[in-house]
């Protein structure tokens, strides 16, 4: 029995004008990246980005590193299975702004340094500063590995490659215009990147909005989600599990963005390249004031999305590759048994899979079935609606629920099937949700402009981690005396070596349940402590680098063992604990030192 999906296939054969948008702009912003910087050759160019940009130049600059393939891909499926709520994660991020403008802008000006870690070598130690340097060298090594492979998952399923060498394409194409120009190709990309993006995000906002009308009205769309769940954004619960909520965001949020705003050399690399502190500041206001409406638009998006699917089919199984892995198994298990009784009598060895296959088949045409129950009831919630007929309303939308509860549970026994009968496949598909959508549903040209804006996103995201990465590496660990010259080389050289090591990381992210998330997580596990480490050098004059570098030490051993531990504790409170394990224990062992240091 083949898979029921015909119906549902991913259409990944691309029109010519869709091709010609995707390439057309991907080449020229790599080309005009190239041609811009191909002179500049001046360590202040190479490694700050000259320090002549406009404040809203600074501010596309900062959004466009933090808006990853992941943000387009990631949070639109998020939005699709969870709602709105993801939003709260962004609640600490202007509070965040007012200290990182009040502060960390200021001293990093006045010490005029190249990375935020410099600053912490001028504080401390070169001790403290080559731990600090190394923790954001694990942490933004580990999430550039995750933008590269965000991106290629789609251009896998486009091109129909292997996803190792996607990988390596996509991180080709960046290598090359970040060598050649450094922090100033970052910074003189992100602005026509930046475009490509709002551009593609409003057009696919539109569209589903459009496609929408046959069947329900925009209001009546947010009332439907609304009353499944979908719209809550404030969840006031204080459960330390839960990783998404009005307190974590504010709390954790706040200390998450306020490490990585005011302490990853990616991010603080984008405003040392303002004309002034006054550039850098006004920067940084303008993403406080963008990045929140931004992730809740890029999530309503997704929530249309799941509205959208409520009146058309959808696959059983987002990841087509799999879906197709599955059927070419199931048919050749199908023709064997339509040979000759001499081999069926031998086919015990291709009986786990065939039921394994025979499950799936099985699974997909009850979701199918299932399909068009939904379908009907959110047909009829509609009509109902319009009529005013409340109590008939909630009960039919009472039977959707049920109807959406038992897709959710075929899909996750789908999934178990693809585990258990291609072990080596991505069961995980969640990341796909939109990128299905786009090629099933856009018009010929949008799916171009779509593809752009999400490689777009790819592209500026890991060129200005690669640049942070090789500026961090040559200047606060790998340091010696260079000429100007000498030094560009070694960083372009570190550029190219950050490159393939991401290209290798790459390759661990197909382990992870979502990918935002997954940038996420990493970021948790190393920025709090970090962070503790410039709460110390700001606010607490008195404590010295040894007293830092201990409890620096401790507090990352903590957050380590809590993770992979059976405790549950939500991780974005680990950017709290974190750094209030630094700044406690620095104070007391700052005391017993200096006791000790007074007896002797």
């Amino acid at each position: 029995m083949a898979l029921g999906l015909e119906t549902c296939e991913l259409s990944l054969t691309m029109h010519w004008l869709d091709w010609t948008i995707l390439l057309g702009t991907l080449g020229f912003i790599v080309g005009y990246g190239v041609w811009r910087t191909r002179r500049e050759t001046s360590s202040e160019s190479y490694l700050r980005g000259g320090s002549d940009e406009r404040w809203w130049a600074v501010g596309l600059s900062v959004m466009a590193t933090q808006a990853s393939a992941i943000t387009f891909l990631s949070t639109p499926g998020q939005g699709y299975l969870d709602g709105l709520g993801f939003v709260q994660f962004y609640f600490g991020l202007p509070l965040a702004m007012l200290v990182i403008n009040r502060v960390f802008i200021p001293l990093y000006y006045k010490w005029k340094v190249y990375t935020a870690y410099e600053f912490i070598g001028k504080r401390f130690d070169a001790r403290t500063r080559l731990l600090t340097a190394g923790l954001f060298l694990i942490q933004r090594g580990l999430a550039a590995g995750i933008t590269i492979y965000a991106p290629s998952i789609i251009l896998s399923k486009v091109l129909h490659w292997p996803l190792s060498w996607t990988c390596v394409f996509i991180g080709t194409l960046v290598i090359l215009y970040t060598t050649t120009g450094g922090a100033k190709a970052v910074g003189v990309t992100h602005k026509q990147q930046m475009a490509v993006m709002f551009g593609g995000l409003f057009v696919a906002f539109g569209l589903v909005v459009w496609y929408l009308r046959e069947h329900i009205g925009f209001v009546e769309s947010l009332q439907l989600a609304s009353a499944l769940g979908k719209t809550d954004v404030i969840d006031t619960s204080f459960d330390p599990g839960n990783k998404y909520t009005l307190w974590s965001g504010l709390i954790g949020g706040f200390f998450l963005q306020l490490a990585y705003f005011g302490t990853d050399q990616s991010q603080v690399q984008r405003y040392l390249s303002g004309q002034n502190m006054q550039q850098a500041q006004r920067g940084l206001w303008m993403n406080a004031l963008l990045k929140v409406p931004m992730q809740f638009f890029i999530l309503l998006t997704g929530v249309l999305v799941f509205v959208f699917y409520l009146f058309h089919p959808s696959p059983v199984h987002w990841n087509s590759t799999n879906v197709e892995a599955m059927r070419s198994d199931d048919q050749t298990i199908r023709r064997s048994d339509d040979g000759n009784a001499e081999f069926r009598a031998s086919s015990s060895t291709v009986d786990p899979p065939g039921r394994q296959n025979w499950l799936a088949s099985t699974i997909s045409v009850m979701h199918a079935q299932n399909a068009t129950v939904i379908r009907q009831e959110a047909q009829q919630w509609v009509t109902l609606q319009r009529a005013g007929s409340e109590d008939a309303a909630l009960r039919c939308l009472a039977d959707l629920d049920r109807a959406l509860k038992s897709d959710a549970m075929l899909r996750d026994d789908f999934r178990a099937e693809v585990k258990a009968t291609l072990p080596a496949a991505e069961a995980n598909d969640k990341d796909y949700i939109f990128i299905t959508f786009i090629m099933d549903h856009m018009p010929i040209g949008i799916i171009g402009l779509l593809l752009a804006m999400i490689f777009s996103a790819g592209m500026s995201s890991t060129s200005a981690e690669l640049s942070a990465l090789a500026t961090t590496s040559v200047v606060d660990v790998v340091k010696k005396e260079r000429t100007d010259g000498e030094q560009v080389r070694a960083t372009k050289w570190a550029t190219v070596l950050f490159g393939l090591l991401a290209l290798a990381f790459a390759a661990l992210f197909s382990l992870f349940e979502n990918l935002i998330q997954a940038v996420n997580i990493i970021g948790s596990l190393f920025y709090g402590t970090i962070l503790g480490i410039f709460l110390v050098a700001f606010f607490l004059k008195r404590v010295g680098g040894k007293a830092v570098f201990i409890a620096a030490l401790v507090a990352q051993a903590v957050i380590l063992y809590i993770h992979f531990s059976e405790i549950q504790i939500a991780f974005l409170w680990y950017n709290l604990i974190a750094p209030a394990i630094v700044v406690v224990l620095a104070l007391v062992l700052e005391a017993l030192l200096g006791r000790r240091s007074s007896h002797a």
